[in-house]
């Protein structure tokens, strides 16, 4: 059971106190390998007989298309992309997130508000709004915090997709290199993550290890955080109605018993006896 926390002001029309379902975290810098973690984590989850379901950043309905429209044109200023951000979350809360709880699933979250709260603050917005405009985010139950150094880090994104404009933090770091940006940026940005993992009390998985040894860490942390969950293979089976009881149909009569013996002679046919008497005529 999820206990329902909020961070500041509640959102509107909650008036649960617990939902039966889970929320999990997974958090890290870009790059670090959570998709692959929370893709692992989902089948295991689904394996041992637990409804488990994911989301993550700018994946609503509501404002996904137009964040990623508006990154293509890199025209909007700090505050205005933060409350286009905060508009998708709320969105995803009240659309995915709460509904699958109350329906008993294990929710796993690719960031959460903690990377937007990373991400303004490297950009010099202030901590206290941004955490004031975030306000209405549900505490979840467990945050996974997969924790890698730069070092660590350029190899895998380099051999994957490469640097990314936003990722390297060009849109407000001075210079053209987007090498030293994004070294720049990354260091500024796990800086942050590091901090928030000190406040909000992560648990802090080492990201530098190879993807199976973060899955077993990953794993065991997942399996205290459900411990109180009934899998769908462990619950009682539903109760069946009474059967009523029938009687038993009559068998018609056997043919058997009117044919005669193989080489018995056939009885003979009936003889109907005389007709009895009927009262004589009166006279």
């Amino acid at each position: 059971m999820t206990r329902i926390l909020f961070y500041g002001h509640p959102l509107p029309g909650m008036t649960e106190e617990r939902l039966p379902g889970k929320l999990v975290v997974v958090e890290g810098t870009d790059g670090v390998g959570r998709s692959t973690q929370i893709a692992l984590l989902r089948e295991w989850l689904e394996a041992n007989g637990f409804a488990a379901t994911e989301t993550g950043l700018t994946r609503s309905e509501l404002a996904a298309a137009g964040l990623k429209k508006a990154k293509r044109g890199h025209t909007m200023g700090d505050l205005t992309m933060n409350l286009f951000y905060a508009t998708d979350f709320v969105d995803r809360l009240e659309k995915q997130i709460i509904p699958a709880l109350r329906a008993g699933f294990v929710v796993i979250t690719d960031r959460y508000i903690y990377s937007l709260i990373a991400r303004a603050q490297v950009r010099g917005v202030d901590p206290q709004w941004i955490r004031a405009v975030l306000g209405f985010a549900l505490v979840p139950d467990v945050v996974f915090y997969l924790k890698i150094d730069v070092e660590h880090l350029l190899p895998r994104v380099l051999n994957s997709r490469g640097f990314d404009y936003w990722e390297s933090g060009t849109d407000y770091l001075r210079g053209d290199d987007l090498y030293e940006n994004y070294v720049k940026h990354q260091t500024q940005l796990i800086q942050q993550l590091d901090a928030l993992a000190d406040e909000y009390q992560f648990h802090v998985v080492d990201a530098n290890r190879g993807v199976p040894e973060i899955f077993r860490a990953l794993r065991a942390g997942i399996e205290n955080a459900i411990d109180d969950m009934q899998a769908v293979t462990d619950a009682p089976p539903p109760a069946r109605a009474p059967r009523r009881s029938r009687k038993p149909a009559a068998r018609p009569a056997s043919r058997s018993a009117a044919r005669p013996a193989p080489g018995a002679s056939p009885a003979p046919p009936a003889v109907a006896g005389p007709p009895a008497p009927s009262d004589p005529p009166p006279a």
